[in-house]
């Protein structure tokens, strides 16, 4: 997709860089979101706010509006499906925020270490250091993993090594600790900012997810995500509005190719949910 292709006013609100499971530097991305002709772009890093002064700089420097963010996943556990939720404009010296961030982080990492052992016991090697160099300044993920993996010539794409070895019930998983959804929600409150049910669908049951989260303190949710199409954005549309949540949205880019409908800019997020946004974030 390049950018004469993309909606008028482009929003796109939920991206990663190498400080989480994304390929590309922060700089690098507001520069390819500014190539292809995005005027406001969210930077959304798995459990850290590490890049965002990289990126602002260079949105800066390219005029281009940088929103503050982060994503922080949550549940998952007894079989449940994870809920991931956005934090925007967030106070970045918080330090109920920055502690919690670090303890997301180093569960992350011993996650991985635990994963890396559930392989190797199956018979799948890998080096736990290699994977800490993959993820370089990043929190380490599952999707590290898949790429060492795929170096070691054990799958052939990153699905495969979802497929086969990482996903829930296969020899590699591991649950992530656990963390409440409400517990996430409080701590993005607590630090000024505004919290956002991501992609929706991935929780379940989205109208109970919803009406669980909102006396929380959930405040938006994202409607016209990268890989939903018109049908799922309209019903996701009406939960929002009925709930009266702010309606955001993005592509969930994590780097050029990564999936299918998953481009930097490729979901029509209009420019009125940025505003919305930044009103929640001057009340809170």
């Amino acid at each position: 997709m390049d950018g004469s292709s993309l909606p008028p006013n482009p929003v796109d609100l939920h991206t990663h860089s190498v400080h989480s499971d994304g390929t590309l530097t922060p700089a690098a991305l507001v520069d390819e979101a500014a190539r292809r002709g995005l005027r406001v772009l969210g930077l959304t890093d798995h459990d850290t706010l590490d890049g965002l002064a990289e990126a602002e700089a260079e949105a800066e420097r390219l005029g281009l509006d940088l929103v503050p963010g982060m994503e922080l996943s949550t549940g998952g556990q007894d079989g449940k499906p994870e809920i991931h939720l956005l934090g925007y404009f967030v106070d970045r010296e918080e330090a109920a925020l920055r502690a919690g961030l670090a303890g997301f982080a180093q569960a992350r990492l011993e996650r991985m270490e635990r994963m890396v052992g559930r392989l190797a016991e199956a018979g799948v090697a890998i080096d736990p250091e290699r994977v800490r160099r993959i993820a370089g300044p990043g929190t380490v993920g599952r999707p590290h993993l898949a790429r060492a993996l795929i170096e070691g010539g054990y799958v052939a794409d990153v699905g495969e090594a979802f497929d086969r070895f990482l996903a829930a019930g296969r020899p590699g998983f591991v649950p992530r600790p656990k963390v409440e959804p409400e517990a996430g929600i409080g701590l993005i409150r607590a630090a000024g900012g505004v919290p956002v049910l991501a992609h929706p669908f991935g929780a379940g049951d989205v109208a109970a997810t919803v009406e669980r989260l909102v006396p929380a303190g959930l405040l938006g949710m994202e409607v016209w995500y990268g890989e939903y199409d018109d049908r799922a954005r309209d019903e996701l549309r009406a939960i929002a509005d009925r709930w009266g949540l702010i309606p955001t949205g993005g592509s969930d880019f994590h780097g050029p190719g990564f999936k299918a409908g998953r481009e930097l800019g490729g979901a029509a997020v209009p420019l009125a949910s940025v505003e919305r946004l930044r009103v929640a974030a001057a009340r809170a």
